[in-house]
């Protein structure tokens, strides 16, 4: 109702053809969006709300400095995508761009409505990001920072053609970027060790408390004797269930929805922090159950496709968990604001 009445009169003072201002109970100024707002005797243009309004212009100088940006860093994107499609452990690749977009377009009306200058220091560290990358590869050699010098060079370019108030609606989409660039073997191999080490000390112990049946963890493999036998092999917890794919597509999603939903910004880290235990828990949830079906059931039924639908069982467990957390910090504590709006005071009218 009071929209409909605020909008009439806007109409009617633009017919008129004299300014008129006013502020809703929000408090935020009305306008035309067609004509504009008037502020201090200037127009400023209306607002745009869908990517097309930014013009053909526009797209070209976009899709140029794409088609120069792709072929600068060819190697090195060819070199990613081969890993994801050849490497499971990194296919969830493919879906970090298309987040980063989504991210983009949740603030396409704060972009499209900016009144961004390009920034020269943006332009110093474009120059030092493209020398960088010729100088790693003849130099220093180190193949990971070939990646991060990719992503690094896309941010100054973001920053020299917007500016910080581009940066700072545009910073997380492409530092988000980073979770679609594989680690290298060697620190991924040096992460997965205590992780397969600690799902086989605290899967042996589960498995010890079955009667009959006495595990030991010896590193990454869990010794068996089931009735006074010992079981040959034994049960290796090996790399792919290490439970480190988890923790990288949970811990990249998890970034995603501490930013997609709104909440405190403690909220926000606690979530996101909690996503490193909840990975390593489900994943020993997952080796206690493989061991269990080696030993109680059948061996067959804890390897080929039977292992791997029971790792993608997890990940449901990992996001009930998770919005287990969520939920109980939603009903913990509420906001003061949010108590204020509900409030509502009746007086009673003296006589």
């Amino acid at each position: 109702m009071v929209n409909n009445i605020t909008s009439f009169i806007a109409e009617g003072a633009r017919f008129a053809g004299f300014p008129f201002c006013f502020k809703l109970q929000t408090g935020k100024p009305a306008k035309n969006l067609r004509m504009g707002t008037k502020i201090h005797g200037r127009v400023l243009p209306p607002e745009k709300h869908q990517w097309r309004e930014l013009g053909v212009h526009n797209y070209v100088k976009i899709s140029i400095i794409g088609v120069l940006f792709i072929f600068l860093f060819r190697n090195e994107i060819e070199g990613i995508v081969s890993r994801w499609l050849t490497d499971s452990s990194w296919s969830h690749g493919f879906l970090i761009p298309l987040f980063s977009l989504y991210f983009v377009n949740q603030r396409r009306e704060d972009i499209l409505n900016l009144r961004s200058r390009p920034n020269y220091l943006g332009l110093v560290f474009l120059i030092f990001g493209i020398l960088f990358y010729p100088f790693n590869i003849v130099h220093l050699q180190y193949g990971y920072l070939r990646s991060i010098d990719m992503i690094a060079t896309l941010g100054a370019i973001v920053f020299f053609l917007g500016g910080w108030q581009l940066v700072k609606h545009t910073w997380l989409p492409i530092a988000y970027l980073v979770f679609a660039v594989p680690l290298p073997e060697r620190y991924y191999r040096e992460l997965t060790i205590p992780m397969r080490q600690w799902a086989a000390t605290v899967a042996s112990a589960l498995l010890d408390m079955v009667p009959n049946l006495e595990a030991a963890a010896n590193g990454v493999v869990i010794d068996v004797f089931y009735k006074g036998k010992s079981l040959d092999p034994g049960l290796d917890v090996a790399e792919a269930c290490s439970g480190m794919r988890l923790l990288m597509a949970f811990l990249a999603l998890g970034v995603a929805m501490a930013y997609l939903h709104y909440r405190p910004l403690w909220q926000r880290i606690i979530l996101l922090a909690a996503t490193v235990p909840i990975a390593i828990l489900c994943n020993i949830v997952r080796v206690t159950v493989t061991g269990f079906i080696y030993v109680l059931i059948d061996p067959g039924y804890a390897q080929g496709i039977y292992h791997d639908m029971l790792g993608l069982a997890m990940l449901p467990l990992a996001f009930g968990l998770y919005g287990l957390l969520a939920w109980f910090m939603s009903s913990l504590f509420i906001d003061e604001s949010d108590m204020a709006a509900d409030d509502i005071v009746v007086r009673k009218k003296d006589k």
